[in-house]
This record gives structure tokens, sequence and C-alpha cells, in this order.
């Protein structure tokens, strides 16, 4: 499998091979690492940028670690450092940070912007995540499925909460891609785009996957491996849609009700950040403004024994590594 000088921004551009091959890579070089086994002589001399125009905790350590396992420099552009958009246009700023980086991580709003920098860099360039697609989480996502349930193939995952941005929209297309059954549980108006629904369920008729969408809790919960959900409200959206979102969402709280009409083996899943106690400052404010100490899952699910999202978000640095050598060696 040769993807090098490929770009990696959704997954609807990589093939279900392409995309295990991913997912195999990142757990060979989790076990070297593991193993103590070095390879910063890999990709020693590279150098990659980040640019980040949405910050974020896991997505900067990953990109940074796995970079300088591999023997990278890293140089980091965060949401005041760069010009791009602002001053100087996407396409110039691909074209000269292309000639300065050996790739070029992008973490920020909508799809086109990404896309627009992979079109003139002339070196890789990353999703770090958009207002679309988030497909370096989905490598890590299912590396942390197939360790704790074994084969993809089949498996029943269900989202709860907003389907119509990066994370329903990244789940939807991989689990279609990789012959598991996809369930978007939420209010009516928040499911995914037409269109992406069409194009998944297309892609579901050749790999075996059954793509489904219901406003139904019960029927969406039952027989499922994996129960997944993200926040509510996602970074750069103005506090005015909280109540517009916790009326809407609260009926699709991931909590031991939930959990119990799963399958018995069950495990939780979240991206993160997650709103499941009052020791962040947003959780705190929602308590004050709307009562409620707990948002889009439960303090006892996301603390409880079958949540795995901590192995998910170690998981992230494994992939991401994964991602960069396999598109950069």
């Amino acid at each position: 499998m040769n993807l090098k000088g490929r770009n990696f921004l959704k997954l609807l551009d990589y093939t279900p091979e392409e995309i295990n091959y991913l997912i195999d890579l990142s757990a060979e070089l989790k076990a070297k690492k593991k193993n103590g086994i070095l390879m910063t002589k890999e990709l020693e001399g590279k150098n990659i940028a980040l640019i980040f125009e949405k910050t974020s905790t896991r997505t900067r350590c990953s990109f940074e670690v796995a970079a300088h396992d591999l023997g990278m420099q890293v140089t980091y552009l965060d949401p005041s450092a760069s010009q791009i958009g602002r001053k100087e246009s996407i396409a110039d700023t691909a074209r000269v940070l292309g000639r300065m980086f050996d790739g070029i991580e992008y973490r920020g709003y909508g799809q086109e912007i990404v896309e627009e920098l992979a079109k003139h860099a002339g070196v890789p360039v990353w999703n770090g995540l958009t207002n679309e697609f988030h497909p370096t989480q989905m490598i890590a996502d299912m590396l942390t499925i197939r360790e704790h349930k074994g084969d993809l193939e089949g498996k029943k995952l269900v989202y709860f909460g907003d389907a119509r941005y990066n994370m329903g929209n990244s789940l939807m297309v991989t689990c279609a891609k990789l012959g598991m059954n996809y369930t978007a549980c939420t209010n009516r108006a928040y499911f995914p785009d037409k269109e992406l629904v069409k194009t998944c369920k297309t892609i579901a008729e050749e790999t075996g996957s059954v793509i489904e969408l219901t406003e139904d809790v019960k029927t969406a919960a039952a027989d499922a491996d994996v129960l997944y959900t993200d926040v509510w409200v996602s970074m750069g959206e103005p506090e005015s849609v909280w109540k517009e979102r916790i009326d809407a969402f609260l009926p699709y709280q991931v909590n031991k009700e939930v959990l119990d009409q799963a399958s018995k083996d069950c495990v939780f899943m979240h991206c993160l950040p997650a709103f499941h106690d009052l020791k962040t400052a947003i959780g705190r404010d929602v308590y004050e403004k709307f009562g409620l100490k707990e948002l889009e899952v439960t303090d006892e699910v996301f603390e409880g024994p079958r949540s795995i999202v901590f192995d998910e978000a170690e998981n992230r640095m494994h992939s991401i590594k994964a991602i960069m050598y396999a598109t950069l060696k």
C-alpha cells in the first residue's frame, strides 16, 4: 500500500482497503511505541506546519508527539499567528508553506479551506478537523473499536446528538466504507445532509453496511456494539444556541438507561471534551442557566466500566503518526 504524497482530507477519498491499512499501521506503530522501539530516524529532517484556527488539546498534542516520535520538527500556528484567509489568500498561504514544510495540518472551519490548501500546497495536507469532517479521529476510533470488539465488519455503532456536522458525517462515512452498521439517533431537524446520506447508502450497498436515521432511542440502542456522542454546541458557535440544543438533544443523552438497552458488552465512546460533570467553566455556566449537571453523557456512563474514551484519546496520537508516516515516508 503506497500512500506517499497523498492528502488526508476526508475518508470519502479513501478505499476500504486504504482505511484498513491505516488502522493496521496505527496498531503496528502503537505496539512499537509500547515496546520502546524508537522511530526517530524514520522522518528525520522533515518539518511540518500545524495551522490551528480552532484550538485543541488532543489534536495538537497528538500531532506534536507523533511528529517528534518520527524525528520531525513542528511549527505551530495558532489563530493569531497566521494570516490565512485574512491578509493572505488560502492559495498563497499554501504555496508559501508548501515550499518550507514537508506536510501541513489544518484544523478550523469549512472543508473548502483544507481542500484549497491541498490544491496548492504541493505537499501532503492533513485535516485535523473542519466543520464537515474529522478523518484523523476516525482512524483512532476504528482502532479503538477493533481493540475492544475485534473485527469491525457488522458491528453496530449508534451516534446520538447533532448528526449534521463533522463527527456524525465522518462516522457515517467510515461505517459505510468498512461494512459497519451506522445509526444516527437524534431530533429529525438534526439529521445529516441528504446528499451525504445518499452517498453513504450507495457505498453501503457495496460493503454490506446498513445506514439508518431515527428519532427513537430504544430502537437505535437495541443490540448496539458502540454508543457514541459528542458535545451539543461546537466551538465557535454562539451561547445563544444552548437552549435550542438542550431542548432538542436532552432526550438523546447517553445515560445508564440507554446503555442498558444496548448489547451487554456495548462500549461508550466520545471524541472529547465531554460535559459530564461540573468541573469545567462551561459546565458550571450551563448548570447556573439551565440547572443541568450533565449534558450529552451522564457521569455514571462516562466514568463507568464500559467507557473507552481515554483509550480512544490515546489512539489519536498513534493514528496520526500512522497517517503522517504513510503519506510522508
